[in-house]
C-alpha cells in the first residue's frame, strides 16, 4: 500500500465550539501519529461555521506542537488570500519550529464566498491572476537569500520549504507538472477531472531541483466503521452539510442521520451520489476493497483521506479502521478521545 495520509478541516459539530474542534483536531492527529500515518494536513477556508481552521499556520501550530513525528502541514493555504512573503515567513516560523515536519499545500481557489474574497485582499489585488508568480516568489523566499536580494523572509529563506500544488482541475495539474512539483487532486469533492489531471500531470511533467519524478496524491472522503450501514451512517453528517451549503444556509456540522431520503430532493441526492462518488465507505473488508480498486484506478503516489464526522470517538475509530485494514496498525480498543479539560493547560 502507498503513503496513508489525513486531511482535516477541522470541523465545528452543531453545539459546540471552534475550541473543541482544534482540541479534536489535535487529539486526532496523536492517535494518527501512533497508528502510522504519513501526514495530517489542515484546509484554510473562511466564512464557513463548520470550519474551524481558517488561520491555517496556527492551527497548523497547535497540531504541531502536540505530536512528535508526523509531517502536518496545510491542505492548502489559499494563495490568492495572501501575500507569499507573509505565507513565507509563517511557514518559516512553523519549519523552524518544527523541523523537517511542514508541508506547504497552496489552492488557486479563495476557500470561500465571492465577497468574503473581496474582505481578505485589498481592493486592486489580482487574486488568482497572479497565482503562478506568487508561487514563483515563495520558491524565492524560501530559497538561499541572494546578498542582492532585498526583501528577504525571516525565518524561511534557506528552509527549502517542501510545496504542494492542490487542485481540482487541469490548470493545476498542468501548473505542477511545469513546475515539477508533488501535485495532490481534491477528488473528495470534486472527482470530474481525476483521470485526466492524472494523466496530464505525469504526461507533462519536468524534472526540477525538487523532484525528478512525479509525485501525485489524491484525496478521498473515508469513512470506516464496524459494519457497512454504521459507516454509511456517520457519511451522512457530511450530506447535510453539503446540501445545506448548496442552500446557501451553511451551518455547522450536523448529526448523521439513518436515512437521507427525507432531508433532500431527488435533484440534491444525485448531486451528493455525483460529487461524493468517489468517496470509499463501509465495514475494513469494504474500504480494503474500495482503496484497492482506488489505487489500481489512479495509480497514485500516495492517499490522502479526509472524514468530517459529529462524533470525535467515532471519528477516531473511523480513522483507527482505515488504518488497520490499510497498513496494519495494532488493533487495541476504540480509542478514547482526550478530553477538552485535559488539554485546556497545554
Amino acid at each position: 500500500m502507498v503513503p496513508l495520509s489525513i486531511l482535516d478541516p477541522s470541523p465545528i459539530v452543531q453545539g459546540g465550539t471552534a475550541r473543541q474542534a482544534l482540541q479534536n483536531s489535535r487529539d486526532l492527529a496523536r492517535h494518527a501519529e501512533s497508528w502510522g500515518y504519513h501526514r495530517y494536513w489542515l484546509a484554510e477556508h473562511h466564512n464557513m461555521p463548520g470550519v474551524a481552521s481558517a488561520a491555517t499556520a496556527v492551527a497548523i501550530g497547535y497540531v504541531a506542537s502536540g505530536t512528535k513525528h508526523i509531517r502536518i502541514g496545510a491542505g492548502g493555504i489559499m494563495l490568492p488570500n495572501h501575500a507569499p512573503l507573509v505565507i513565507a515567513e509563517q511557514f518559516g516560523t512553523l519549519e523552524s519550529l518544527f523541523p523537517g515536519r511542514i508541508d506547504l499545500g497552496l489552492g488557486r481557489a479563495p476557500g470561500t464566498d465571492p465577497l468574503t474574497a473581496q474582505a481578505l485582499r485589498r481592493p486592486g489585488s489580482d487574486h488568482a491572476d497572479s497565482y503562478e508568480q506568487d508561487v514563483v516568489d515563495l520558491q524565492r523566499y524560501f530559497g538561499p537569500a541572494s546578498p542582492y536580494q532585498a526583501v528577504r523572509a525571516v525565518p524561511g529563506a534557506g528552509l527549502n520549504l517542501p510545496i504542494w500544488l492542490l487542485g481540482s482541475s487541469l490548470y493545476s495539474a498542468r501548473l505542477a507538472a511545469n513546475m515539477g512539483l508533488p501535485f495532490a487532486f481534491a477528488s473528495h469533492f470534486a472527482p470530474d477531472h481525476l483521470m485526466e489531471a492524472l494523466d496530464l500531470y505525469r504526461s507533462e511533467f519536468r524534472p526540477s531541483a525538487v523532484r525528478k519524478l512525479p509525485y501525485c496524491m489524491a484525496v478521498v472522503a473515508a469513512y470506516a466503521a464496524d459494519t457497512d450501514a454504521a459507516a454509511a451512517e456517520l457519511f451522512t453528517s457530511l450530506q447535510l452539510s453539503f446540501i445545506a451549503l448548496q442552500r446557501g444556509a451553511p451551518t455547522t456540522l450536523p448529526p448523521p442521520v439513518a436515512s437521507m431520503a427525507a432531508r433532500a430532493t431527488p435533484l440534491e441526492l444525485a448531486g451528493i451520489k455525483h460529487r461524493f462518488r468517489e468517496a470509499i465507505v463501509g465495514a475494513p473488508a469494504t474500504v480494503r476493497r474500495g482503496v484497492e480498486a482506488f489505487l489500481g484506478r489512479t495509480g497514485i503516489d500516495e492517499m490522502m483521506v479526509t472524514a468530517a464526522i459529529f462524533d470525535h470517538t467515532a471519528r477516531l475509530r473511523s480513522f483507527q479502521l482505515f488504518a488497520q485494514a490499510l497498513i496494519g496498525a495494532a488493533p487495541g480498543q476504540t480509542p478514547k478521545c482526550t478530553t477538552a479539560a485535559s488539554l485546556a493547560g497545554e
